[in-house]
């Protein structure tokens, strides 16, 4: 049972590994906005806003609130295991083998399915944009064959889809259906990866400061279309004027939507073996990105409630050119130069989703976890090559045949996940000296201080919405009774949490980062977590007929029996 949990020892200067050190600093804070700002702001916001009204920049605030003291702890193993395999390396030195496993096989699913979501996305901008220009792409090529079916047999309104169901040609008894712009730019960016990080640093830049340049531009001229009686709709709840007109139940029901739109930040951690003094740039680059993203949520977000009212967002895929529509704004020009960032921006955000994926690869192959194949160095480009190509034909096939809200909350929740098991992972570290020119994670007793953040955090947020706490109470409705479940299961959690931070004296940082991303599992769904656990299970059952047998450590530890 122990070989089980077995830990990985790490050193600050691990064997060279063939990959170049060529990111700096700056190059961390481009990729980390790269990662960040796309999908998230350009897609997946409109559901989010139709859910949780202008009160959703308070979920960024908490997704960001707890993404920042995650983010402090991935620093902090950054700064003392230099190598790659982001939160998978760091739980391999904490937990032990076993859950490193399980953080690696998230992870997989973190940046694979979720980029399977982000072509969907970039697919849609860019069908989009062609039709603005005139060019147009029959529909049954621009979605998957799921999501037509699914709208069709659904009676959906949305007449892309439906026609795309009614016109697709015949192939024996099957539809040919296909989304061949997602596919296309799925080969593109796997091409680019394939050939070299230099070469991907430099696309990123360029296109990190035009995404920037127009989301400054949105904010600038959607300032003056504001009308601040949007902000303060009928509330569905109370009838009243109020900023989260559904509840703060309802702006918990957009944490799928919100969240997605974070998890691009761990990305960064596995660049650590191609970036100069990872232990001091890695950290510094990681904190500055999310801080200002944050910022650029927030104020976006108030943005499009405040020009468009918050229902008219149902449903919506491209709401940064929505709300320039001719029934909205009416700014015709900005309609159409958001739909071409749309492009750009999203586009970043595939490049970094699909450079994470190959190096998570890589470290669990240079563990023994899986096929040596994966650690494959190209001679030419110094990537993982072999690796590189698996990722573009595990995101490429799914886009045949699955659709953008099953791959959405499937992708959160493993992400938030594997945050949960890095924010714990800190606190089981012993201490560290202190070396001047690197990152060193703050210690502050949590004592007495969390029982009473905790404690007083919960009387607070009772004084301010008891009618979240009356939503509790109803278990007839299946929704409103998963979500009370999770909400006890949070609680006592967290009441074990306090005992331990007594009197074992844990560390705070790490201690609030951990209780913040376990409320915002509480967010999912009962059918998150099925797929989830399913995924789980075949990660398993890949772990003991293959990793457990063939671990590095394993081998080691039978050499030296022997």
């Amino acid at each position: 049972m122990n070989q089980l949990f077995r830990r990985k020892l790490y050193s600050d200067q691990e064997a060279p590994s063939g990959l170049l050190r060529v990111l700096g600093v700056w190059d961390i804070v481009f990729f980390g906005i790269a990662a960040i700002i796309g999908a998230g702001s350009f897609s997946s916001l409109g559901e989010a806003v139709f859910r949780g009204g202008p009160g959703v920049i308070v979920l960024y605030i908490i997704c960001g609130f707890a993404c920042g003291f995650t983010a402090l702890c991935y620093a902090e193993f950054a700064s003392r295991i230099p190598t790659a395999g982001s939160a998978y390396t760091y739980a391999y030195a904490s937990f032990g083998e076993l859950i490193a496993w399980v953080i690696g096989w998230a992870l997989i699913m973190e940046y694979s399915f979720g980029n399977i979501y982000v072509a969907f996305s970039w697919s849609d901008y860019f069908t989009s944009f062609m039709g603005r220009i005139g060019v147009h792409i029959p529909d049954y090529l621009t979605c998957s064959y799921t999501e037509a079916k699914k709208a069709f047999m659904g009676g959906s309104e949305n007449k892309e889809l439906i026609n795309a169901w009614k016109s697709a040609p015949l192939i024996g008894n099957l539809k040919l259906i296909v989304d061949i712009p997602a596919l296309v730019i799925n080969g593109l960016i796997t091409w680019l990866c394939y050939v070299g990080v230099k070469e991907s640093k430099n696309f990123n830049n360029i296109f990190v400061l035009l995404k920037l340049f127009i989301i400054l531009l949105v904010i600038a001229v959607g300032i003056a279309y504001i009308n601040t009686d949007n902000w303060f709709p009928v509330s569905t709840v109370t009838g009243t004027a109020s900023f989260m007109p559904n509840g703060f139940a309802g702006v918990m029901s957009a944490v799928s939507g919100v969240f997605f739109a974070y998890i691009g930040f761990d990305a960064l951690s596995v660049l650590s073996e191609e970036t100069k003094n990872p232990q001091k740039n890695l950290p510094r680059g990681m904190i500055v990105s999310l801080v200002l993203c944050t910022a650029i949520y927030i104020v976006l977000t108030l943005v499009l409630t405040g020009m468009v009212d918050y229902r008219k967002f149902d449903g919506v895929g491209d709401p940064l050119a929505f709300i320039f529509e001719k029934s909205n704004a009416n700014v015709a020009w900005m309609e159409f130069v958001v739909s071409l960032a749309a492009i750009i921006a999203i586009t970043t955000v595939l490049l970094v989703f699909q450079m994470g994926q190959p190096r998570i690869w890589y470290a669990m192959s240079r563990d023994g976890l899986m096929p040596k194949k994966f650690m494959e160095i190209h001679p030419k480009h110094k990537t993982p090559g072999f690796a590189t190509i698996v990722t573009g034909i595990v995101v490429g096939v799914p886009i045949l045949f699955t659709d953008k809200s099953f791959i959405l909350d499937f992708t959160s929740i493993g992400t938030i996940f594997a945050f949960v098991l890095v924010c714990g992972g800190v606190l089981l570290l012993p201490s560290k000296e202190k070396l001047k020119g690197r990152f060193h994670l703050p210690y502050i007793n949590a004592k007495f201080i969390f029982p009473v953040l905790f404690l007083g955090g919960l009387a607070f947020f009772y004084t301010w919405q008891p009618q979240f706490f009356h939503h509790l109470k109803d278990w007839h409705d299946p929704e409103e009774g998963e979500f009370r479940i999770s909400i006890i299961v949070f609680l006592l959690i967290n009441l074990v949490l306090c005992v331990l931070a007594f009197l074992k004296n844990l560390s705070l940082i790490p201690l609030i980062g951990l209780s913040s991303c376990l409320y915002l599992l509480t967010g999912m769904s009962h059918n998150n977590w099925f797929w989830f656990l399913l995924w789980f299970g075949i990660g398993l059952i890949i772990y003991f007929s293959y990793g457990y047998k063939n671990s590095k450590l394993n081998n080691d530890l039978n050499g030296d029996l022997n």
